[in-house]
């Protein structure tokens, strides 16, 4: 990784309107992704986590713009692609791909192998004849560990793991810079999720990608992720470098969820301490006011129920969005009791 920031997200928002009635009023909107910022460096991985429902795929669908933002910049080298017409968009597209989550729906039950990987060469006028094509496709599968004679057969044939590499050679195709992991192990046997975070981190180290990976195993994230962000209702908690966030989580939400993963020693399993959140995920058609996790944190006093946290630089490099992180550093939710606002 070096210092070359390749996306910039600033502010950015999802809304979707609620409409109702015949006349098809517009009576408020989903919140899905309200207001985060962060950067990606050229050749990192930022992983992305949180619970379902949070925005993570809405925001790495609104940064490749297939959703358009309701506000806020995404600036890919420079050029802030949320003000850009459609044509200069599909021509950003190249440099700007994505593997879906679901390899069962992500490709056409209708068109061969074959033709699935060279779709993006055809759309984007890289190769000048079909020789070319076929070349290109070959090496596309081979990169993937497909064998080339499987270019005829159709998606039904091949196993979820199969199916994903077809997914990733897609997204290959045309040599982007920059791809977006929706979640590309969740739907797949956890004999083969190595596999493919094996194949995904040999692909960034030779081809000199750069991943936003979006995910909610939070040990795989650490393994393949340079650094870490944590959203919960369209905000953004915590970022932070990868190794930093697991050994050292300032955010309650953060440590609640790294709490929930377990440890292979019987024995320190039995001795840690849980956190567990109480209620259900608020609304994002009716968040909550102040700090959006204030309504399941242990930790929340009046203060964080009316007032918003900054998403600040708490340390250097680690962003945190909890007026009280510092204060809570070590602190367990029994210990927090009768707090008042410092």
């Amino acid at each position: 990784m070096n210092d070359e920031v390749l996306v910039q997200v600033k502010d950015l928002k999802m809304h979707f309107p609620i409409r109702t009635g015949v006349l098809n009023r517009t009576v408020g909107a989903i919140k899905a992704v309200d207001g985060i910022t962060f950067d990606i460096a050229k050749g990192e991985t930022l992983g992305l986590v949180g619970e379902s429902g949070c925005g993570k795929t809405t925001a790495g669908r609104s940064i490749l713009q297939l959703y358009r933002p309701t506000a806020g910049e995404v600036a890919f080298r420079g050029n802030d692609l949320a003000r850009q017409g459609p044509d200069s968009i599909r021509r950003a597209r190249r440099h700007m791909q994505m593997i879906f989550q679901d390899p069962y729906a992500s490709l056409n039950p209708h068109m061969r192998v074959g033709e699935i990987i060279a779709r993006p060469l055809r759309v984007h006028g890289i190769t000048k004849s079909r020789r070319e094509e076929k070349e290109m496709v070959a090496d596309l599968m081979a990169k993937v560990g497909l064998n080339v004679s499987f270019r005829d057969r159709f998606p039904h044939e091949f196993s979820g793991g199969q199916r994903q590499r077809i997914g990733i050679a897609r997204a290959l195709a045309t040599s982007p810079d920059f791809i977006v992991c929706d979640e590309p192990i969740s739907a797949l046997d956890v004999s083969i999720q190595a596999q493919i975070i094996n194949l995904l981190e040999q692909l960034r180290e030779e081809l000199g990608l750069t991943y936003l990976f979006i995910a909610h195993d939070l040990s795989m994230v650490r393994y393949i992720s340079t650094r870490v962000g944590v959203m919960y209702l369209g905000k953004m908690m915590e970022l932070t470098g990868s190794d930093e966030l697991y050994q050292h989580p300032l955010h309650p939400y953060t440590k609640a969820l790294l709490s929930a993963i377990p440890i292979p020693d019987p024995p320190l399993e039995r001795q840690r301490q849980r956190i567990l959140l109480e209620g259900d995920l608020p609304s994002p058609a009716n968040p909550p006011p102040g700090c959006k996790f204030s309504t399941r944190c242990p930790f929340a006093t009046d203060h964080c129920r009316t007032v918003e946290p900054e998403f600040r630089e708490a340390t250097p490099r680690h962003w945190v969005a909890c007026h009280y992180a510092e204060a809570l550093d070590g602190v367990t939710p029994g210990q927090a009791k009768g707090m008042t606002r410092q």
